[in-house]
């Protein structure tokens, strides 16, 4: 059996004074790097430090992204009720039947309006994906639409921009995303979800999704669409979270 070690009163209270030299260094080093943080100047509503950790994680994926690449995809038994989730855009009722979505184009005029019957006469297709929230919650659900690329070659030289921008009729909620991601057969114009006409609050009539983003991305209630040159204005990125939002 190994001799057991007894430390003397000196070593015990030396050992004790490095220990608690250590925590404070650390307590000191965390407090110093916050203060840092904090006193960076923002970008968007939050420090530097962090959007430039946030646009070069989405940098990252943007270089992985691989058009071939399909979101998983379920048997539409599967599907379940989606819980309304965000209500920026859609708080209030609006009449379908006077719904008009307009299209701008890269020079900044507008260049098109839709009633919905344009964009249900575009080719239909169904997908059963898993919705994605960056609140950490997921259900899988049965959409139904238009791959946004059948609208998008209604206009052609416009739509080769590398981006496209959507906005809520009133203007409360908008996003922004790369040419990619909306070029993928996975992401639709949808007038359905789990086999029913969309109601008012996931989007009526007519929402973006994709299983390619976040939920944050997936605008309800489409009043406009936009191609342009440039990263246009997004909603929750200008409130400190990630403007690629991929998965």
């Amino acid at each position: 059996m190994s001799e057991r070690k007894t430390l003397t009163e000196a070593q015990f209270k030396s050992r004790s004074r490095r220990s608690f030299l250590t925590g404070m260094a650390g307590v000191a080093a965390g407090l110093g790097g916050w203060r840092y943080i904090q006193n960076d100047e923002p970008v968007g509503r939050i420090p530097g430090i962090l959007r430039s950790a946030h646009e070069r994680n989405g940098s990252i994926w943007q270089a992985l992204y691989d058009s071939n690449r399909l979101a998983p995809t379920f048997d539409p038994g599967d599907a379940r009720p989606l819980r309304i989730n965000g209500r920026h855009g859609v708080r209030e009722e609006i009449d379908l039947d006077e719904w008009t979505m307009d299209v701008v184009g890269r020079s900044r005029a507008t260049i098109g309006t839709h009633e919905i019957g344009d964009i249900t006469s575009l080719p239909f297709t169904e997908m059963t994906v898993e919705h994605k929230c960056v609140e950490g919650w997921s259900e899988v659900v049965t959409w139904g639409g238009t791959a946004f690329s059948n609208f998008a070659s209604l206009y052609d030289q416009d739509a080769q921009a590398p981006f496209v921008g959507l906005e809520t009729p009133d203007g409360d909620y908008y996003v922004s995303l790369e040419r990619d991601a909306m070029m993928h057969p996975q992401t639709l114009l949808a007038w359905e979800l789990n086999g029913e006409p969309l109601t008012q609050l996931h989007g009526a009539p007519l929402r973006l999704v994709t299983p390619l983003k976040y939920g944050i991305k997936q605008l309800k209630r489409i009043g406009q669409i936009s191609f342009s040159d440039e990263r246009g204005p997004d909603y929750w990125n200008e409130r400190g979270y990630d403007w690629y939002s991929g998965l």
